[in-house]
């Protein structure tokens, strides 16, 4: 019998309200893009096998976490048994970018003795007009952290992949 996939990896995407999480990974995974979502209660859950190489697969368990205030308590369960994670700010909302130290201290004393490899992602990078973030603070930022930075758009599927 074959196997389906070699690993499996659980990621957690977190960041403010509104700043596209849902929107970017239903795009990763669905391929789609949904004008209008609904706010996530909680944590909603999507999967995806992805090819390394040719034939060899890895399964990516993704949890989408809510970013209000009142479904913290619920979402921190999911920090542990996390490898990764993207840390999502809107780059139309100044104030989502000054809240990424904060998702992030939040992450890290939850997975607590172990570690999460986080990528900053700045969403919506497709309202360049409305651009309250720029690049170059960003990458200064993510590389304080020793993190990359990406910069994604779910609208027009820039950068999903990639992420």
């Amino acid at each position: 019998m074959e196997t389906i996939w070699l690993y499996q990896f659980r990621l957690i995407v977190i960041g403010d309200s509104t700043v596209g999480k849902s929107c970017l990974i239903r795009r990763f995974t669905e391929g789609r893009f949904a004008q209008v979502s609904d706010p996530t209660v909680g944590v909603d859950f999507f999967s995806r096998l992805v090819e390394i190489e040719p034939g060899k697969r890895i399964k990516l368990q993704i949890w989408d976490t809510a970013g209000q205030e009142r479904f913290r308590s619920i979402t921190r369960a999911y920090y542990r048994n996390s490898v990764g994670g993207l840390l999502l700010f809107d780059i139309t909302n100044r104030r989502s970018f000054q809240n990424v130290h904060n998702w992030l201290e939040e992450a890290r004393s939850h997975v607590q003795p172990h570690s999460i490899v986080f990528l900053l992602v700045g969403h919506k990078c497709d309202l360049e007009a409305q651009r309250q973030v720029t690049q170059h603070e960003a990458e200064k930022l993510a590389g304080a952290y020793g993190m990359r930075y990406v910069e994604t758009s779910a609208r027009d599927a820039i950068n999903v992949e990639k992420v």
